[in-house]
C-alpha cells in the first residue's frame, strides 16, 4: 500500500538550500523532496536508537542500583590504573 503524500512547506538556510540544491544538481538525488525525505528518516532512526540507549541505560542503571555485591572501591581501581599507566609509559621510555 502507497504512503499518502503530503505537501508542506518548510523554511531552511541558505546554507542547507545549498546543500539540497547540490545533492540534486549532482544526481545524487532526484529531487529536493528526496532529499528532505531522506535526512527526516535519519532523524527519526537517531531519534528512535537515541530513546532505545536511554532506556537500555535506565534498566542497566536499574540493575546496578539493585545489586547487592561489593563494588569495587575506588582507592583499588586508581591503584589498579596508576600501575597500568606506568608499565605503559616504562615500556614506551625503554622504547627509546
Amino acid at each position: 500500500m502507497a504512503a499518502t503524500i503530503e505537501k508542506i512547506s518548510i523554511a531552511l538556510p541558505q546554507e542547507m538550500v545549498a546543500s539540497v540544491r547540490q545533492a540534486v544538481d549532482t544526481g545524487e538525488y532526484a529531487s529536493s523532496s528526496e532529499v528532505i525525505r531522506d535526512a527526516l528518516r535519519d532523524w527519526t532512526l537517531k531519534r528512535n536508537l537515541r530513546r532505545h540507549g536511554i532506556e537500555e541505560l535506565r534498566a542497566v542503571w536499574q540493575e546496578a542500583m539493585l545489586d547487592e555485591t561489593p563494588g569495587i572501591p575506588s582507592d583499588e581501581v586508581f591503584d589498579r590504573l596508576e600501575r597500568k599507566y606506568e608499565m605503559i609509559a616504562n615500556r614506551e621510555r625503554a622504547k627509546g
